[in-house]
Protein backbone atom coordinates (compact mmCIF):
# COMPACT_ATOMS: atom_id res chain seq x y z
CA UNK A 1 0.00 0.00 0.00
CA UNK A 2 1.56 3.57 -1.11
CA UNK A 3 2.01 5.68 2.12
CA UNK A 4 1.42 9.49 2.66
CA UNK A 5 4.70 11.78 1.85
CA UNK A 6 5.03 15.10 2.00
CA UNK A 7 3.93 16.72 -1.21
CA UNK A 8 6.09 17.83 -3.92
CA UNK A 9 4.40 21.08 -5.81
CA UNK A 10 3.00 21.54 -8.95
CA UNK A 11 1.09 17.84 -8.99
CA UNK A 12 1.04 17.11 -12.11
CA UNK A 13 -2.21 15.31 -13.32
CA UNK A 14 -3.24 13.10 -16.04
CA UNK A 15 -6.68 12.47 -16.99
CA UNK A 16 -8.72 9.53 -18.68
CA UNK A 17 -12.38 10.68 -19.64
CA UNK A 18 -14.21 10.66 -23.01
CA UNK A 19 -16.45 13.02 -22.05
CA UNK A 20 -14.73 15.97 -23.47
CA UNK A 21 -16.69 18.36 -21.69
CA UNK A 22 -15.74 17.42 -18.19
CA UNK A 23 -12.27 16.85 -19.77
CA UNK A 24 -12.07 20.44 -20.42
CA UNK A 25 -13.76 21.50 -17.27
CA UNK A 26 -11.30 19.23 -15.27
CA UNK A 27 -7.92 21.16 -17.21
CA UNK A 28 -9.99 24.33 -16.64
CA UNK A 29 -10.27 23.58 -12.68
CA UNK A 30 -6.64 22.38 -12.54
CA UNK A 31 -5.53 25.71 -14.28
CA UNK A 32 -7.69 27.28 -11.71
CA UNK A 33 -5.11 26.26 -8.95
CA UNK A 34 -1.88 26.41 -10.24
CA UNK A 35 1.15 26.57 -9.46
CA UNK A 36 0.12 23.55 -7.07
CA UNK A 37 -1.67 21.50 -9.26
CA UNK A 38 -0.80 21.36 -13.61
CA UNK A 39 -2.67 18.94 -15.87
CA UNK A 40 -0.27 16.97 -17.93
CA UNK A 41 -2.14 15.30 -20.57
CA UNK A 42 -5.46 13.54 -21.57
CA UNK A 43 -6.69 10.85 -22.94
CA UNK A 44 -10.02 9.37 -24.07
CA UNK A 45 -9.78 5.63 -23.39
CA UNK A 46 -6.78 3.82 -21.27
CA UNK A 47 -4.67 1.79 -23.56
CA UNK A 48 -4.04 4.81 -25.95
CA UNK A 49 -3.41 6.25 -22.60
CA UNK A 50 -0.51 4.49 -21.47
CA UNK A 51 2.55 5.44 -23.88
CA UNK A 52 1.34 9.38 -22.69
CA UNK A 53 1.51 8.55 -19.07
CA UNK A 54 5.15 6.86 -19.40
CA UNK A 55 5.98 10.13 -21.93
CA UNK A 56 4.26 12.70 -19.00
CA UNK A 57 5.28 11.34 -15.75
CA UNK A 58 1.87 12.32 -14.29
CA UNK A 59 2.11 12.40 -10.28
CA UNK A 60 -1.64 11.92 -10.13
CA UNK A 61 -4.45 9.90 -12.50
CA UNK A 62 -8.33 11.22 -12.82
CA UNK A 63 -9.55 8.13 -13.98
CA UNK A 64 -13.03 7.83 -15.08
CA UNK A 65 -14.85 3.89 -14.65
CA UNK A 66 -16.92 4.58 -17.58
CA UNK A 67 -15.16 5.08 -20.62
CA UNK A 68 -17.30 4.00 -23.43
CA UNK A 69 -17.62 0.67 -23.54
CA UNK A 70 -13.90 -0.12 -21.64
CA UNK A 71 -13.61 -0.51 -18.28
CA UNK A 72 -11.83 2.08 -16.10
CA UNK A 73 -11.69 -0.21 -13.27
CA UNK A 74 -10.23 -3.64 -14.98
CA UNK A 75 -7.17 -0.95 -16.58
CA UNK A 76 -6.26 0.17 -13.04
CA UNK A 77 -3.99 -2.83 -12.10
CA UNK A 78 -2.26 -2.41 -15.42
CA UNK A 79 -2.01 1.82 -15.38
CA UNK A 80 -0.23 1.14 -12.02
CA UNK A 81 2.07 -1.20 -13.18
CA UNK A 82 3.26 0.76 -16.23
CA UNK A 83 3.88 3.98 -13.97
CA UNK A 84 4.30 5.70 -10.92
CA UNK A 85 1.20 7.11 -10.37
CA UNK A 86 -1.26 7.41 -8.35
CA UNK A 87 -4.84 6.90 -8.76
CA UNK A 88 -8.23 9.05 -8.22
CA UNK A 89 -10.96 7.38 -9.62
CA UNK A 90 -13.61 10.37 -10.55
CA UNK A 91 -17.17 9.10 -11.24
CA UNK A 92 -20.80 9.30 -11.55
CA UNK A 93 -21.31 5.68 -10.50
CA UNK A 94 -22.88 5.70 -6.89
CA UNK A 95 -22.46 2.22 -6.77
CA UNK A 96 -20.28 1.72 -3.59
CA UNK A 97 -19.40 -1.85 -4.31
CA UNK A 98 -17.53 -0.50 -7.74
CA UNK A 99 -15.83 2.03 -5.40
CA UNK A 100 -14.45 -0.82 -3.01
CA UNK A 101 -13.45 -2.82 -6.23
CA UNK A 102 -11.50 0.47 -7.38
CA UNK A 103 -9.61 0.23 -4.22
CA UNK A 104 -9.38 -3.00 -3.94
CA UNK A 105 -7.42 -2.81 -7.81
CA UNK A 106 -5.12 0.09 -6.50
CA UNK A 107 -6.58 3.35 -6.48
CA UNK A 108 -5.97 5.32 -3.72
CA UNK A 109 -8.99 7.78 -4.23
CA UNK A 110 -13.02 7.72 -5.00
CA UNK A 111 -14.92 11.06 -5.81
CA UNK A 112 -17.87 11.66 -7.45
CA UNK A 113 -18.21 14.34 -10.41
CA UNK A 114 -20.66 15.82 -8.35
CA UNK A 115 -18.57 17.35 -6.14
CA UNK A 116 -17.74 20.49 -5.37
CA UNK A 117 -14.49 21.74 -7.57
CA UNK A 118 -12.88 22.84 -3.79
CA UNK A 119 -13.65 19.11 -2.77
CA UNK A 120 -12.30 17.42 -5.81
CA UNK A 121 -9.00 19.77 -5.63
CA UNK A 122 -8.71 18.79 -1.97
CA UNK A 123 -9.08 15.14 -2.94
CA UNK A 124 -6.39 15.20 -5.71
CA UNK A 125 -4.04 16.99 -2.86
CA UNK A 126 -4.56 14.26 -0.40
CA UNK A 127 -4.09 11.27 -2.81
CA UNK A 128 -1.10 13.00 -3.82
CA UNK A 129 0.32 12.53 -0.39
CA UNK A 130 -1.16 9.02 -0.78
CA UNK A 131 -3.51 9.35 1.87
CA UNK A 132 -7.10 7.20 1.12
CA UNK A 133 -9.49 9.39 -0.03
CA UNK A 134 -13.36 7.54 0.07
CA UNK A 135 -16.40 7.80 1.17
CA UNK A 136 -16.94 6.40 5.23
CA UNK A 137 -18.79 3.78 3.85
CA UNK A 138 -16.79 2.51 1.58
CA UNK A 139 -14.09 3.06 4.32
CA UNK A 140 -16.18 0.80 6.69
CA UNK A 141 -16.83 -2.52 3.87
CA UNK A 142 -12.97 -2.07 3.38
CA UNK A 143 -11.61 -2.00 6.76
CA UNK A 144 -14.44 -4.91 7.55
CA UNK A 145 -13.22 -7.26 5.05
CA UNK A 146 -9.37 -6.58 5.79
CA UNK A 147 -9.81 -7.20 9.41
CA UNK A 148 -9.76 -11.02 9.11
CA UNK A 149 -6.73 -10.97 7.13
CA UNK A 150 -4.98 -8.10 9.30
CA UNK A 151 -5.76 -10.08 12.70
CA UNK A 152 -2.38 -11.64 13.24
CA UNK A 153 0.88 -10.32 14.88
CA UNK A 154 2.32 -7.64 12.28
CA UNK A 155 5.18 -8.30 9.31
CA UNK A 156 8.20 -9.89 11.72
CA UNK A 157 6.56 -9.59 15.22
CA UNK A 158 4.66 -9.94 18.21
CA UNK A 159 1.45 -7.12 17.72
CA UNK A 160 1.33 -6.76 21.80
CA UNK A 161 5.02 -5.91 21.77
CA UNK A 162 4.71 -3.50 18.83
CA UNK A 163 1.95 -1.46 20.58
CA UNK A 164 4.54 -1.67 23.60
CA UNK A 165 7.31 -0.13 21.85
CA UNK A 166 5.32 3.18 21.07
CA UNK A 167 5.44 6.34 23.20
CA UNK A 168 2.63 8.03 24.76
CA UNK A 169 2.49 10.37 22.86
CA UNK A 170 2.56 8.03 19.95
CA UNK A 171 -0.70 6.02 21.19
CA UNK A 172 -2.05 9.45 21.70
CA UNK A 173 -2.00 9.92 17.68
CA UNK A 174 -3.12 6.45 17.10
CA UNK A 175 -6.14 6.41 18.78
CA UNK A 176 -6.78 10.14 17.50
CA UNK A 177 -6.33 8.69 13.85
CA UNK A 178 -8.73 5.93 14.39
CA UNK A 179 -11.47 8.07 15.57
CA UNK A 180 -10.55 10.10 12.50
CA UNK A 181 -9.64 7.53 9.57
CA UNK A 182 -11.20 9.67 7.04
CA UNK A 183 -9.51 13.23 8.23
CA UNK A 184 -7.10 15.12 6.44
CA UNK A 185 -3.33 15.22 8.31
CA UNK A 186 -3.61 18.85 8.53
CA UNK A 187 -6.46 18.66 10.72
CA UNK A 188 -5.73 15.79 12.56
CA UNK A 189 -2.55 17.51 13.39
CA UNK A 190 -4.73 21.02 14.61
CA UNK A 191 -7.05 18.54 16.58
CA UNK A 192 -3.72 17.42 18.65
CA UNK A 193 -1.78 20.97 18.98
CA UNK A 194 1.00 20.58 16.38
CA UNK A 195 1.79 21.11 13.39
CA UNK A 196 1.31 18.38 10.07
CA UNK A 197 4.98 18.14 9.74
CA UNK A 198 5.50 16.75 13.61
CA UNK A 199 2.64 14.50 12.67
CA UNK A 200 4.08 13.07 9.85
CA UNK A 201 7.39 12.77 11.54
CA UNK A 202 5.72 10.94 14.60
CA UNK A 203 3.67 8.65 12.02
CA UNK A 204 7.45 7.64 10.15
CA UNK A 205 8.17 6.62 14.13
CA UNK A 206 4.44 4.58 14.14
CA UNK A 207 4.55 2.63 10.95
CA UNK A 208 8.27 1.58 11.65
CA UNK A 209 7.28 0.80 15.09
CA UNK A 210 4.05 -1.39 14.32
CA UNK A 211 5.73 -2.33 10.53
CA UNK A 212 2.41 -0.90 8.59
CA UNK A 213 2.70 0.84 5.35
CA UNK A 214 -0.30 3.10 6.27
CA UNK A 215 -3.23 4.63 7.36
CA UNK A 216 -5.25 2.30 6.51
CA UNK A 217 -3.34 -0.48 8.04
CA UNK A 218 -2.39 1.54 11.19
CA UNK A 219 -6.39 1.61 11.75
CA UNK A 220 -6.67 -2.08 10.82
CA UNK A 221 -4.14 -2.72 13.05
CA UNK A 222 -5.06 -0.70 15.82
CA UNK A 223 -8.39 -1.74 16.14
CA UNK A 224 -6.95 -5.24 16.78
CA UNK A 225 -4.45 -4.43 19.15
CA UNK A 226 -5.91 -1.33 20.72
CA UNK A 227 -9.38 -1.94 20.78
CA UNK A 228 -11.92 0.67 20.73
CA UNK A 229 -10.17 4.48 20.53
CA UNK A 230 -13.67 6.23 22.40
CA UNK A 231 -12.70 4.04 25.51
CA UNK A 232 -9.20 5.24 26.35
Amino acid sequence: MQTAQQPVYPIRIFIIDDHPTIVWGLERLIESDAPRMIAVGKASACGPAIPLIEAAQPDVLLLDLDLGGESGLSAIPDLLHKSACKILVLTGLRDTAVHEAAIRAGALGVIGKEAAPAQLLEAIVRVHRGELTVDRLVTERLLAAMAPKKAAPPRGGCGEAAVASLTARERDIVRTLMRQPEVALKSVAGSLGISERTLRNHLSSIYEKLEVSGRLELYVFSSKHLGDPELH
